[in-house]
């Protein structure tokens, strides 16, 4: 894979962001953007077991689709303050992802502001996930192909970024939102997974305080060096073909996914993984 740094700024002007990265739909990372907000100084593990420890959360591990599991259906659920302290005691593939802030905990809402990027956020949808040490998710993108401000929390965490436009490359599952969930993209077997020399991406780190913008439809894979945790902001779709995809996936495709796990069981799973590698190597003249 060719990977290229993702762009770092100390900070940025709304201007300078339009013109820049939305505008083209370039990442970049903003270091010190949120240096004012009470977050920045509150938010790690030990003050989320506080404010949040009798919640139930969640919890999601790296075991590969099944089909008897329903869309972005959980694996475990624990208590955050014990979730907390399995983060802090070892490494855990167990991790935290759409967890509604608003919903659960109002009074983190008073902790941090709404950055004007000139972009119009979606008010009620801010999300934080969890991670442990080198957990991480599957390369994915969203279902709504939203344009994503993650403003990352306590310890460090790696990502990588592909466009759409790299689709061809990706071992991409039909009728879903990610690849094949065997491929390590932290360090792939590029004689297993051909395609992938040919992939075009982006690679960072992100620290506390650090800001990533992921533009529309972007292909992430995110892996917790440390234990800690990420809060996601939301914008729209504007390009008109991103946002077809997005009603798509979201009345029509998952549905119908839904539906066929349902008739078909594990070899529906076991066939969209095939046809991932059989389409990406056909489409591209690739000889296993």
């Amino acid at each position: 894979m060719e990977l290229t740094q993702i762009d770092r700024v100390a900070t940025i002007t709304r201007e300078d962001f339009l013109k820049n990265y939305f505008k083209p739909q370039k990442p970049v990372i903003i270091e010190r953007f949120i240096e004012d907000w009470p977050a920045y100084h509150k938010w790690n593990l030990d003050y989320m077991a506080e404010v949040a420890g009798e919640k139930e959360v969640p919890l999601y591990d790296d075991r590969p689709v099944d089909y008897k599991d329903g869309f972005n259906e959980p694996h475990a659920r624990m208590k955050m303050r014990d979730y907390i302290a399995l983060l802090k005691r070892e490494p855990t593939k167990y991790r935290i992802f759409l967890w509604n802030i608003l919903k659960e905990i109002p009074q983190l809402q008073e902790d941090y502001k709404w950055p004007d990027f000139g972009l119009r956020l979606m008010k009620g949808l801010p999300m934080l996930f969890f991670g442990g040490e080198n957990s991480y998710t599957f390369m994915h993108y969203d279902i709504d192909l939203a344009n994503i401000f993650h403003f990352h929390f306590h310890g460090k965490k790696q990502v990588i970024l592909f466009d759409q436009d790299q689709n061809d490359y990706l071992y991409k599952i039909p009728h879903s939102l990610i690849t094949r969930e065997d491929i390590n993209f932290a360090d792939p077997d590029l004689e297993k997974w051909p395609a992938l020399k040919m992939a075009k991406g982006f690679i960072g780190n992100l620290e506390h305080g650090n800001v990533l913008y992921m533009p529309e439809g972007y292909w992430h894979y995110m892996r917790y060096i440390t234990p800690g945790f990420s809060m996601s902001l939301r914008a729209i779709a504007r390009n008109p073909k991103n946002l077809g995809k997005a009603i798509y996936n979201v009345l029509v495709m998952r549905h119908y996914d839904n539906f066929m796990r349902r008739m078909k069981g594990q070899a529906w799973i076991d066939g969209k993984n095939a046809k991932a590698i059989e389409r990406t190597h056909r489409k591209l003249g690739i000889e296993v």
